[in-house]
């Protein structure tokens, strides 16, 4: 008898880039080919506590034809690290480069300029700047809000501790968050002439996405000069599918080529794959008939045309979880 599957539930995994040429690019032009890349040059920190968890990441952006390679970057001042995250940016894919605002050793008004130098395909550079003012009033402890990885549908709650010393009457009003799946509250633990001690509760939902996140809760006071605190929450809440390669470079290609790339799939539970699909993509692949924790997977993927130049998009899985059968 034929199995049957007497449930089945359905995951996402978004997982897996993709960038190809569909037809060749231009190539990278020999003045302001560096600049092109950075979407974002300038960032501001504003108020923050001292040993607070501050910094951000410059995406660097490889529209060429041509790989690319950070050879060193340099700040102007010690109030901010930089720290080169991609060397070699492959066409079509995102590098960074992490500045990170060294609250714990400096204090006041801190800006740095991070110069970044590229040797690849030829010399440039491009400066990038950050700033911020380092209250010595505030302390928190730990300096930033770290889940880590958080299993799918799983939710988690993380603490740190304010300090503040400064006015009797400071209080918390409230605590902000840019995303639904992500609240807080803060709770005072004690007061004491000029000293008051809070402690921030940050609580992710089981509803939350999969994949990365990196955000700022806000601190809202009584403070009428400086009335907004940020706070950096940081963790993963892992795939229920993991997908290998993580990345996929196609080349350059013409559209309705067939190009074929094998695919690992594993899952925490046996499971069927029901589709493999990608924006500007038509991707075909033998289904597994049989529920496993790991499949291998030959899609044969063929350009539809949509995009002409540099594309790059994810591939998403749809899995469904085959339970025992009679």
């Amino acid at each position: 008898m034929s199995p049957r599957f007497s449930s089945r539930r359905t995951f996402l995994a978004r997982v897996l880039s993709i960038a190809a040429v569909v037809v060749a690019a231009e190539p990278a032009r020999a003045a302001g080919w560096a600049e092109a890349m950075f979407p974002l040059k300038e960032h501001a920190f504003g108020d923050v506590a001292v040993a607070a968890k501050c910094e951000v990441r410059f995406p660097i952006v490889n529209k060429s034809d041509k790989t690319v390679h950070i050879r060193s970057v340099r700040a102007s001042c010690g109030c901010t690290t930089p720290i080169i995250e991609t060397n070699y940016i492959e066409p079509g894919q995102t590098g960074t480069v992490l500045a990170r605002f060294n609250t714990d050793t400096h204090r006041g008004k801190k800006a740095a300029t991070l110069t970044i130098t590229f040797d690849k395909p030829s010399f440039a550079e491009v400066q990038v700047k950050v700033s911020g003012y380092i209250r010595q009033d505030l302390v928190f402890s730990p300096g930033s809000v770290e889940f880590g990885k958080i299993p799918n549908a799983v939710g988690q709650t993380r603490s740190v501790t304010l300090t503040y010393a400064g006015r009797p009457d400071w209080e918390i009003k409230s605590v902000d968050s840019s995303k639904p799946w992500i609240s807080a509250e803060a709770k005072l633990m004690s007061r004491s002439g000029i000293n008051a001690n809070y402690q921030v509760n940050v609580h992710v939902d089981p509803s939350a996405p999969q994949g990365a996140f990196h955000d700022e809760l806000i601190l809202t006071t009584n403070d009428r000069a400086k009335p907004r605190v940020p706070l950096l929450v940081t963790g993963e809440v892992e795939s229920s599918l993991i997908v290998s390669p993580q990345a996929l470079a196609l080349g350059e290609i013409m559209p309705g080529q067939v190009v074929e790339k094998k695919l690992v799939i594993r899952g925490s539970s046996p499971f069927l794959i029901d589709s493999i699909k990608a924006k500007g993509w038509e991707i075909d692949f033998d289904a597994p008939v049989e529920p496993k924790t790991t499949h291998l997977i030959k899609a044969r993927m063929t350009a539809t045309g949509e995009a002409i130049g540099q594309v790059t998009g994810h591939l998403v899985v749809t899995a469904g979880e085959g339970l025992n059968a009679s």
